[in-house]
């Protein structure tokens, strides 16, 4: 067998998700199949998947979906491959598809595609990963998990039924309560419980109404707080703790994606 890069990590930040990666891997999988939902990327190379009784040759950018129980094998074509997977605990996803689709009376509804092949899929199961690897914060981790899987289950639904308009007025509690409690790190189920809403429609409701997920909002409402702070001569460490952020390297990390340069090269123009 080749060199390889091997990942086996159970996500910080939602400990029911479970990461595996493999970078110029040739190892081979025999017939298998998981008790959890499973789903992943090809990063490079090709690769000879079986779900169930459906072969496909896959490569490069191509997202495979797989459900509990289904027996199923994935060996590269010729050559190494590198790919990503998520393992995510049925009960969770189950929970997920009630507050979704008012799907009571079944434990989970399946996958309805083996794989499919998208740029922009592969994308957001790429921000998703990276996500789960790093990021602290459960609501931001459930969060991009929720809107990831969102189309996976929804779209096949409502080609038959209609979904549940968004609740406007209700999410107005939860914009109130992140901005009393911008540096408080509250999870989504507290949220949900706050508004009296489901996760899923508390998402959907809140980014009806926002233009952004709660997440997204709160960590907006932080990095417009820290821009007035840093130019008050706060230092970094002491602006990342007073506002909820884990550490200094991820009050960092979420200013430069909205600003473009570091918090030390804004505070710079000011003191």
């Amino acid at each position: 067998m080749h060199d390889q890069t091997l990942l086996f990590k159970k996500s910080q930040a939602l400990p029911f998700v479970e990461m595996r990666s493999a970078n110029q891997s040739n190892a081979c999988y025999h017939t298998h199949s998981h008790d959890e939902f499973s789903f992943g990327v090809i990063d490079a190379g090709q690769a000879d998947y079986l779900n169930r009784s459906h072969r496909h040759l896959i490569g490069d950018g191509t997202t495979v979906t797989i459900n509990p129980g289904d027996a199923h094998s994935c060996n590269p074509k010729a050559r190494d491959w590198s790919y990503r997977m998520l393992f995510v605990d049925t009960h969770w996803i189950g929970q997920l598809q009630h507050e979704m689709l008012n799907a009571h009376g079944t434990d989970y509804l399946p996958f309805t595609k083996n794989f499919e092949s998208g740029i922009h899929t592969y994308r957001a199961f790429d921000e998703l990963f990276k996500c789960l690897l790093h990021e602290p914060n459960p609501l931001i981790a459930e969060s991009i998990l929720i809107e990831f899987l969102e189309p996976h289950f929804l779209e096949p639904f409502t080609r038959k039924k209609g979904v549940m308009a968004p609740d406007l007025h209700r999410v107005r509690r939860i914009e109130e309560l992140i901005m009393d409690q911008l540096d408080t790190n509250i999870t989504l189920d507290e949220f949900a419980k706050h508004a009296s809403l489901s996760r899923y429609h508390l998402i959907r409701s809140f980014k009806a109404k926002y233009g952004q997920s709660p997440h997204a909002f709160q960590l907006d409402q932080r990095i417009k707080k820290s821009k007035s702070l840093l130019q008050a001569g706060f230092s970094l460490a002491d602006t990342a703790s007073s506002l909820g952020f884990a550490d200094q390297s991820h009050f960092q990390r979420n200013f430069k994606k909205r600003l473009a340069v570091t918090p030390r090269q804004y505070q710079a123009f000011f003191i």
